[in-house]
């Protein structure tokens, strides 16, 4: 197979080589791959069909992002969103992989060590994430239901050794009475009534803010409805939502953990605080989607 570089395929289809660039991007040209900064373009791929503005304008980055994990795009922002969001995510619950070994586990499936010892759990459990960021964005669009965060939690902690212990139910609410933080959660009897509440509560608000979404978010951890595993399925969930109405997500950092988890204590008395820290987060990930020259 013959490839082209971005020039000659501009001349061909007659369009700027930021057309080109931009189309392969967006993971619409068939067989195109990078190298280093280069694309190189197989010399029988087709000019993707032409859009007009108004449809162009209706590019999320959803579609961006189930384009690329279809395509299986590497280097894009499908790419960047599954190693960061895993890594920070489970680094804020303890885990010891590095951002390196994170990422090598996405891009090679395998994991290479030597002279170091690493949790079977950390590894389990990010390969683990990683199905999780794909069932968010394949159900981005669908409603939010308690069937579907116990899938989410199912995925998660499948295959680890929380799963082959009797009293951790996996994908199942907890059996045994925990805590956040120092503070009471929802009693074990409790927890369906309640989450089935908070639902019923959120549904109810037919096109949801960003204020929405964090409000959920904190009454969902006040619940704790697993018996771990709440804060990284909560954060899916509000990744989730945040594609489904066209919100620019975010990811919680660890220069971030400490006003994180401030803001999720004083909700109730300042939601300034949490609001802030996502914003922040938010602007990170704006950062993200400039780089790539996607629009929000």
């Amino acid at each position: 197979m013959r490839y082209l570089s971005v020039t000659e395929v501009a001349k061909k289809w007659d369009v700027s080589e930021r057309s080109v660039r931009n189309y392969c991007a967006q993971g619409r040209v068939n067989g195109a791959f990078l190298t280093g900064k280069t694309w190189n373009i197989p010399e029988n791929a087709e000019k993707p069909e032409r859009t007009n503005k108004r449809k162009a304008e209706l590019i999320t980055l959803l579609d961006i992002l189930k384009e690329q994990k279809t395509s299986k795009y590497s280097g894009g922002i499908y790419h960047k969103t599954q190693i960061e969001l895993t890594y920070n995510s489970n680094h804020m619950e303890g885990s010891r992989l590095t951002h390196d070994q994170t990422r090598y586990i996405f891009e090679t499936n395998t994991i290479g060590v030597e002279k170091e010892v690493l949790n079977v759990d950390d590894v389990i459990e990010t390969a683990n994430h990683f199905r999780c960021i794909d069932m968010i964005i394949d159900h981005a669009k669908a409603a939010l239901t308690e069937k579907f965060i116990k899938e989410l939690h199912l995925v998660l902690k499948n295959g680890t050794s929380d799963s082959r212990k009797d009293w951790f139910a996996v994908g199942d609410y907890k059996k045994l009475p925990n805590e956040v933080g120092g503070m009471d959660t929802a009693l074990p009897e409790k927890v369906a009534d309640k989450m089935k509440a908070l639902l019923t509560e959120y549904s109810a608000k037919k096109e949801k803010t960003l204020e929405d979404i964090l409000d959920f978010h904190v009454k969902f951890e006040r619940i704790h409805p697993f018996q771990d595993g709440n804060g990284r399925v909560g954060r899916l969930i509000m990744f989730k939502e945040s594609l489904k109405y066209n919100i620019v997500p975010f990811i919680i950092e660890d220069n971030l953990k400490m006003f994180y988890y401030r803001g999720l204590k004083e909700w109730d008395n300042e939601k300034g605080y949490l609001t802030d820290t996502c914003l922040t987060a938010q602007d990170k990930y704006k950062a993200y989607l400039d780089y790539f020259r996607i629009g929000y």
